[in-house]
C-alpha cells in the first residue's frame, strides 16, 4: 500500500513535469498560463469491461463484474504513467551522414532483382572502407531509406535511425548504394518468396541466388557493389554466398552488434560481412565487430577485436583441419559438391596443414534444434509485434519498427508467405498447448551441441564441410505446391544451421564451378577465433587462384 501511495505522488509530480515538456513553455505568447487540465489524448486506452472479461477468459481467469470494475478503475490510474512515458523524448541511434530517400529501381536497372531500393549514402571522407561500395540487407535499417524486409507486412516503413553496423561502415568511408532484396521476413533460404519477385543467380538467371540475404550476394557477383552487410539466422549469409560464389562469414554469436536490426530470435541473430574475397572480409570484420556500449546484450563486455587483415597468411604450418563426415553424403547431397569440397580441403596439406576426417554425430541434431528455437522465438519476437531485443533485457528497442510490425501483421497477415503462415500457426499452437517447453529444451540442448563442438576443437583448429550439400537449383515455377515451397525454401540448411545453434563462426568460400554453378566450402572455427578461420580461407583462396591461373 505504501508503495502504491508513493507511486501516485511520484506520478502526479511526473505528470506536471511531463506537461511542461510536452507543451513547451507553461505560458502562451500573450503571457497567459496554459490550464493544467487542458486535454491531451491518452497514450494507452483501457478497454471496456466486456473486452477485459474476454481477455480474462482467454487467460483462464474467472473474474466477477464487480472485481473487474475495480481492476479497470485502477488500470485507468496506472495508464497515466504511460502518458508520462509517451511525452518524454526517446533516445535513439545516431544518423551522422546526409542522404536522400532514393528510389525503387526499374527492371532495366535491376535485371537480377537484387535491389529492393537504390540510394546513395556517402560516409566519411577517409577510413578503412574508403572507396568501397555497399549493399545492405533489407532487414538492417538505414535512416530515411524505405525498408520492407521482403514482405508486405513492413511495406511503407521508413526507419529514422541507422543500425550500429551501418554507422560503423559509414564512419570508415563506405558508400551505401542501396538495400538488397531478401526473402519474406527472412524466412527462406531460397530466393523466391520476396514479394517484389525472385532474385536471380548472376551465373545462371534461371536459378536461385540463395537466401535469405539474396540480393546482396547477387549485387556483389554482378559487380554492382564491393561488399554487403548481411544477417544469418540459419545460413542466410552463407547459403547465397555459396550459390553465388563469393566469401561471407557468419561470425561468433555476439562478436558483431545486432543493435537496431529486425530480429528473428535474440539468441541466434548474427550480422556479418559479405565480400568478393577473404581480405575484404577480414577488413570489413575489423570495422563492424566490437562492443556496442551495452546496447546489445548478446555481446560480452570484455570483447576485443584484433586486426584480422594483419593475421592473414598464405602458409598453414601446424594447422589441424577436420573434415566433418556428417556434412557429406546427405540425402540431399550432390556427389560433385562432396567431391570438390573434399578435394579443396585436402589441398591444404600443400600449405602445411594436417587434414583428416572426423565424426561429429551431433552435427545432425543441429538443424532440428535451430528449427525449434527459431520457430517459437520468431513467433514471440516478430509476430507478437516485438521487434526489439525481446523483453527483460537492457539495450536499444526500435519502437518505430515495433509499431510497424504490430500494424503490419494485423493488416497484411494474409499476404504472408506459406512459410510465415505456418510459423505463425505452429508457433501459436506450441505456445498455447505446450507453454514453450520445447523452445526451452532446444535451448538447453544447443548448449550441449556447443560443448560437443568445443570438445572437437581441442584436437582441430578448423572444421570443413560443404556449405550447401547441393548446387543452386532452378527458381520454382508458378505451379509450385505448398509442400514443394517448403522444400525449395528450407532443404539446404543441414550444414549451416548447426553453427547458428552452437554460436561458432563459419565462413564460406568458393571452391570452383560444377556445371557452371559455384560450389562453396564452409570453414568452421572456435568461438571468437575468426582470425584462424580467415587465415585458412585466405591461404586456400591464394592456392586456388594459383592453381586456376596455371
Amino acid at each position: 500500500m505504501l508503495c502504491l501511495m508513493r507511486h501516485q505522488r511520484l506520478l502526479s509530480l511526473s505528470l506536471s513535469r511531463a506537461s511542461t515538456r510536452f507543451y513547451g513553455s507553461p505560458s502562451s505568447s500573450d503571457g497567459s498560463e496554459i490550464p493544467k487540465d487542458t486535454y491531451r489524448a491518452p497514450a494507452v486506452r483501457i478497454p471496456t469491461i466486456k473486452k477485459l472479461q474476454e481477455i480474462a477468459r482467454q487467460n483462464y481467469l474467472d473474474i466477477s463484474d464487480d472485481e473487474m470494475t475495480a481492476y479497470r478503475d485502477h488500470m485507468v490510474k496506472l495508464a497515466k504513467s504511460y502518458d508520462v512515458i509517451d511525452s518524454l523524448k526517446e533516445p535513439t541511434l545516431p544518423v551522422k551522414y546526409p542522404r536522400t530517400p532514393g528510389y525503387r529501381p526499374s527492371k532495366e536497372e535491376n535485371p537480377l532483382n537484387a535491389w529492393y531500393w537504390r540510394c546513395d549514402v556517402k560516409g566519411a571522407e577517409t577510413g578503412k572502407l574508403q572507396g568501397k561500395t555497399f549493399a545492405v540487407k533489407d532487414n538492417i535499417p538505414v535512416a530515411g531509406v524505405p525498408m520492407m524486409d521482403g514482405s508486405y507486412v513492413l511495406e511503407g516503413y521508413v526507419p529514422e535511425y541507422d543500425a550500429t553496423i551501418v554507422t560503423r561502415i559509414l564512419d570508415e568511408g563506405a558508400r551505401i548504394l542501396g538495400k538488397g532484396s531478401n526473402e519474406d521476413m527472412c524466412f527462406s533460404a531460397g530466393s523466391f518468396t520476396s514479394v517484389k519477385g525472385p532474385i536471380r543467380n548472376p551465373h545462371r538467371i534461371t536459378h536461385m541466388s540463395g537466401g535469405s540475404t539474396s540480393g546482396c550476394s547477387a549485387a556483389i557477383m554482378s559487380g554492382d557493389v564491393d561488399m554487403a552487410l548481411g544477417g544469418d539466422q540459419g545460413g542466410s549469409i552463407r547459403i547465397p554466398s555459396s550459390w553465388c560464389g563469393h566469401v561471407a562469414l557468419k561470425p561468433t554469436y555476439g562478436l558483431i552488434p545486432y543493435t537496431g536490426i529486425l530480429q528473428i530470435d535474440h539468441t541466434i541473430d548474427t550480422p556479418g560481412p559479405m565480400t568478393k574475397n577473404v581480405f575484404d572480409c577480414a577488413l570489413l570484420l575489423e570495422v563492424i565487430a566490437g562492443y556496442d556500449g551495452g546496447l546489445d546484450e548478446r555481446q560480452p563486455v570484455n570483447l576485443t577485436v584484433p586486426e584480422y587483415t594483419k593475421e592473414l597468411s598464405t602458409k598453414l604450418p601446424g594447422i589441424r583441419v577436420g573434415i566433418v563426415k556428417e556434412g557429406f553424403g546427405l540425402e540431399v547431397s550432390e556427389a560433385d559438391v562432396d567431391k570438390m569440397v573434399k578435394k579443396a580441403a585436402f589441398q591444404l596439406v600443400v600449405l602445411g596443414a594436417k587434414v583428416e576426417e572426423v565424426s561429429i554425430p551431433a552435427h545432425h541434431d543441429g538443424h532440428h534444434l535451430l528449427l525449434a528455437i527459431l520457430l517459437e522465438g520468431s513467433h514471440h519476437l516478430m509476430m507478437a509485434g516485438n521487434a526489439g531485443p525481446g523483453t527483460q533485457t537492457r539495450g536499444f528497442y526500435p519502437t518505430s519498427l515495433i509499431d510497424a510490425l504490430h500494424r503490419g501483421y494485423r493488416t497484411r497477415g494474409n499476404d504472408m508467405s506459406h512459410i510465415l503462415k505456418t510459423v505463425f500457426l505452429l508457433g501459436e499452437v506450441l505456445k498455447q498447448d505446450y507453454g514453450g517447453r520445447y523452445y526451452a529444451k532446444a535451448q538447453n540442448l544447443s548448449r550441449d551441441l556447443e560443448k560437443t563442438f568445443d570438445k572437437v576443437f581441442e584436437d582441430y583448429d578448423v572444421l570443413i564441410m560443404p556449405t550447401v550439400p547441393y548446387k543452386a537449383p532452378k527458381l520454382p515455377s508458378t505451379s509450385i505446391t505448398i509442400p514443394e515451397t517448403y522444400k525449395a525454401a528450407l532443404s539446404m540448411v543441414s550444414n549451416t544451421a548447426p553453427c547458428n545453434a552452437s554460436g561458432h563462426p563459419a565462413l564460406t568460400i568458393n571452391t570452383g564451378f560444377s556445371d557452371g554453378l559455384p560450389v562453396g566450402m564452409m570453414i568452421v572455427g572456435k568461438k571468437f577465433d575468426e582470425s584462424t578461420v580467415l587465415k585458412v580461407a585466405y591461404a586456400y583462396e591464394k592456392l586456388r587462384d594459383k592453381i586456376e591461373s596455371s
